[in-house]
């Protein structure tokens, strides 16, 4: 199985059009089985088609890119988590071209603040596919910051962990915001609740680097940092993993870079 995770900084990015026909053309070319991505924004004044989904969902215009590129397979589920900027709602998706068997948004939340107003407000996202009558869980994630007092991190974790199946292969993919690199601090603790990295269990791998410099959340930041990860909560055979939208793998796409990642179940 190939997989994606992506925060894809979506309607805030230059030349965005573009940049989404360089998602949808990889994900035809690659053909990936579960996508996952963050910063997916929708505007807070455009009508709802369905579910809680908005007619320009950045989610949903990727969907149709694919379908003109005649990818009619793909399955779409979308969450916000906090209003941006006073204009987007900004959420996390899924997309698939498995069967879901399962979805979980989480009434519950993974942030203590439960305010759509702040940035600060966290969800992920749970869906359920069977591959060769093994079902596994995938989740979208994009969590806070070690340093944040009001809103810990360590919390988030230990809400994400709670709702996890421990008998199901797991996997949680996404934006941890917490450097892989620095020790201590977010990237451990996710170790220390048992989450295994794939970047690690791969065969193959590069350097892992998805972010450089300063973007948002990340203002004062001069370091080349690992903060988009795929972690999975069992040892698995990993083909390999690697970055890519990063102008070498694919043209950049977004201020993150992306992650993909094949297993075998």
């Amino acid at each position: 199985m190939k997989l994606l995770t992506l925060n894809c900084h979506s309607w805030f990015e230059e030349d965005q059009e573009e940049k989404m026909k360089i998602i949808a053309r990889t994900i035809k070319e690659q053909d990936y089985d579960v996508i996952s991505l963050q910063e997916v924004n929708q505007s807070i004044k455009k009508k709802i088609l369905f579910d809680n989904i908005r007619e320009d969902n950045f989610a949903l215009a990727l969907l149709k890119e694919l379908e003109e590129l005649g990818c009619n397979g793909y399955n779409v589920v979308w969450e916000i988590c906090h209003i941006c900027y006073g204009v987007y709602e900004e959420g996390v998706s899924i997309i698939t071209k498995h069967k879901i068997i399962e979805e979980d948004t989480f009434s519950t939340f993974l942030s203590s603040n439960k305010n759509k107003e702040s940035v600060k407000t966290r969800k992920a996202l749970r869906v359920s596919i069977k591959i060769d009558e093994e079902s596994i869980d995938f989740y979208s994630c994009h969590l806070g910051w070690w340093q944040d007092k009001e809103d810990p991190f360590k919390r988030q974790v230990d809400n994400l962990a709670n709702s996890m199946r421990k008998d199901r292969l797991t996997f949680l993919m996404g934006d941890f915001n917490n450097d892989a690199f620095t020790r201590e601090e977010g990237y451990d603790y996710l170790r220390e609740k048992g989450l295994m990295d794939t970047f690690f269990m791969a065969k193959e791998k590069d350097n892992g680097i998805t972010v450089k410099g300063k973007i948002a959340g990340w203002s004062s930041n001069e370091k080349h940092l690992r903060i988009d990860l795929i972690l999975a909560n069992k040892n698995i055979d990993v083909e390999y993993s690697r970055v890519i939208f990063n102008g070498e793998n694919y043209p950049v796409v977004s201020d993150h870079y992306g992650v993909e990642s094949v297993f075998k179940p």
